[in-house]
Protein backbone atom coordinates (compact mmCIF):
# COMPACT_ATOMS: atom_id res chain seq x y z
CA UNK A 1 0.00 0.00 0.00
CA UNK A 2 1.18 3.57 -1.09
CA UNK A 3 1.08 5.90 1.85
CA UNK A 4 3.40 8.38 -0.05
CA UNK A 5 6.24 8.89 1.44
CA UNK A 6 7.64 5.61 3.17
CA UNK A 7 9.82 6.89 6.35
CA UNK A 8 10.91 3.31 6.25
CA UNK A 9 13.12 3.69 3.56
CA UNK A 10 15.22 6.07 6.13
CA UNK A 11 14.67 4.28 9.45
CA UNK A 12 11.22 5.98 9.97
CA UNK A 13 8.03 4.16 10.46
CA UNK A 14 4.65 4.77 8.10
CA UNK A 15 1.89 5.50 10.59
CA UNK A 16 -1.23 4.60 7.64
CA UNK A 17 0.41 1.12 7.88
CA UNK A 18 -1.68 -1.53 9.77
CA UNK A 19 1.54 -2.91 12.11
CA UNK A 20 3.10 0.32 12.53
CA UNK A 21 4.19 0.42 16.23
CA UNK A 22 2.78 4.20 16.32
CA UNK A 23 -0.66 3.08 15.82
CA UNK A 24 -0.91 1.22 18.93
CA UNK A 25 0.54 4.36 20.93
CA UNK A 26 -1.95 6.66 18.74
CA UNK A 27 -5.05 4.36 20.05
CA UNK A 28 -3.92 4.85 23.84
CA UNK A 29 -3.51 9.05 23.25
CA UNK A 30 -7.03 9.29 21.19
CA UNK A 31 -8.82 8.04 24.20
CA UNK A 32 -10.87 10.77 25.92
CA UNK A 33 -10.02 9.46 29.19
CA UNK A 34 -6.47 9.57 28.44
CA UNK A 35 -6.79 12.94 27.38
CA UNK A 36 -8.20 14.20 30.22
CA UNK A 37 -6.02 11.95 32.61
CA UNK A 38 -3.35 13.63 30.91
CA UNK A 39 -4.64 17.35 31.24
CA UNK A 40 -5.37 16.61 34.77
CA UNK A 41 -1.75 15.50 35.76
CA UNK A 42 -0.10 18.24 33.74
CA UNK A 43 0.52 20.77 36.51
CA UNK A 44 3.45 18.33 37.88
CA UNK A 45 1.41 17.74 40.78
CA UNK A 46 0.96 14.27 42.02
CA UNK A 47 -2.71 12.72 42.60
CA UNK A 48 -4.12 9.79 44.20
CA UNK A 49 -6.94 7.24 42.11
CA UNK A 50 -9.22 8.81 44.08
CA UNK A 51 -8.31 12.38 43.22
CA UNK A 52 -8.28 11.83 39.69
CA UNK A 53 -12.02 10.10 39.90
CA UNK A 54 -13.24 12.80 41.27
CA UNK A 55 -11.57 15.41 38.80
CA UNK A 56 -12.69 13.61 35.92
CA UNK A 57 -16.34 13.53 35.85
CA UNK A 58 -18.33 10.26 35.01
CA UNK A 59 -15.33 7.67 34.91
CA UNK A 60 -15.42 4.78 36.29
CA UNK A 61 -13.12 3.29 38.73
CA UNK A 62 -12.85 0.15 36.16
CA UNK A 63 -12.08 2.82 33.63
CA UNK A 64 -9.74 4.48 35.30
CA UNK A 65 -7.74 1.99 35.71
CA UNK A 66 -7.24 0.37 32.85
CA UNK A 67 -6.16 4.28 31.73
CA UNK A 68 -3.88 4.64 34.00
CA UNK A 69 -1.83 1.08 33.77
CA UNK A 70 -2.37 2.03 29.97
CA UNK A 71 -0.59 5.44 30.76
CA UNK A 72 2.17 3.85 32.63
CA UNK A 73 2.62 1.27 30.02
CA UNK A 74 3.41 3.60 27.40
CA UNK A 75 5.79 5.25 29.81
CA UNK A 76 3.49 8.29 30.05
CA UNK A 77 2.80 7.98 34.01
CA UNK A 78 4.66 7.07 36.77
CA UNK A 79 3.00 4.95 39.78
CA UNK A 80 4.10 5.76 43.11
CA UNK A 81 3.38 3.02 46.56
CA UNK A 82 4.18 4.91 49.72
CA UNK A 83 4.49 2.04 52.27
CA UNK A 84 2.01 3.15 54.43
CA UNK A 85 -1.45 1.58 56.33
CA UNK A 86 -3.62 1.97 54.14
CA UNK A 87 -0.71 2.30 51.12
CA UNK A 88 -0.89 5.75 49.51
CA UNK A 89 -0.81 5.70 45.72
CA UNK A 90 0.19 8.90 43.34
CA UNK A 91 -0.05 9.34 40.24
CA UNK A 92 2.59 11.97 37.95
CA UNK A 93 2.98 11.94 34.55
CA UNK A 94 7.15 11.47 33.48
CA UNK A 95 8.80 13.40 31.12
CA UNK A 96 7.36 12.01 27.90
CA UNK A 97 3.80 12.38 29.79
CA UNK A 98 4.41 15.81 30.45
CA UNK A 99 5.38 16.59 26.81
CA UNK A 100 2.38 14.72 25.87
CA UNK A 101 0.48 16.49 28.60
CA UNK A 102 1.42 20.09 26.17
CA UNK A 103 0.01 18.80 23.50
CA UNK A 104 -3.26 17.57 24.57
CA UNK A 105 -3.11 20.62 26.49
CA UNK A 106 -3.59 22.96 23.35
CA UNK A 107 -5.54 20.47 21.82
CA UNK A 108 -8.15 21.25 24.99
CA UNK A 109 -7.63 25.24 24.82
CA UNK A 110 -8.35 25.11 21.14
CA UNK A 111 -11.38 23.14 21.79
CA UNK A 112 -12.72 25.53 24.50
CA UNK A 113 -11.63 28.84 22.17
CA UNK A 114 -14.03 26.74 19.37
CA UNK A 115 -16.96 25.28 21.12
CA UNK A 116 -19.76 27.56 20.33
CA UNK A 117 -18.70 27.61 16.46
CA UNK A 118 -18.52 23.57 16.70
CA UNK A 119 -21.84 23.68 18.57
CA UNK A 120 -23.31 26.04 15.70
CA UNK A 121 -22.17 23.70 13.13
CA UNK A 122 -23.62 20.87 14.84
CA UNK A 123 -27.19 22.27 14.75
CA UNK A 124 -26.79 23.39 11.13
CA UNK A 125 -26.10 20.09 10.50
CA UNK A 126 -28.72 18.19 12.38
CA UNK A 127 -31.25 20.48 11.42
CA UNK A 128 -30.26 19.35 7.66
CA UNK A 129 -30.38 15.92 8.37
CA UNK A 130 -33.89 16.29 10.10
CA UNK A 131 -35.07 17.90 6.78
CA UNK A 132 -33.67 15.72 4.67
CA UNK A 133 -35.24 12.42 6.82
CA UNK A 134 -38.80 14.82 6.77
CA UNK A 135 -38.64 15.24 3.27
CA UNK A 136 -40.81 12.06 1.32
CA UNK A 137 -38.46 12.78 -1.99
CA UNK A 138 -35.31 12.77 -0.43
CA UNK A 139 -35.80 9.49 1.88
Amino acid sequence: MDTGFDLREHGGVDVFLRDCPTRAVLEVIASKWTMLVLVALEDGRPMRFTELRRRLDGVTQKVLTATLRSLEREGLLAREIHPTVPPRVEYQLTDLGREMGALIQSITDWSQANIDTIRAAREKFDARATEQDADPVRR
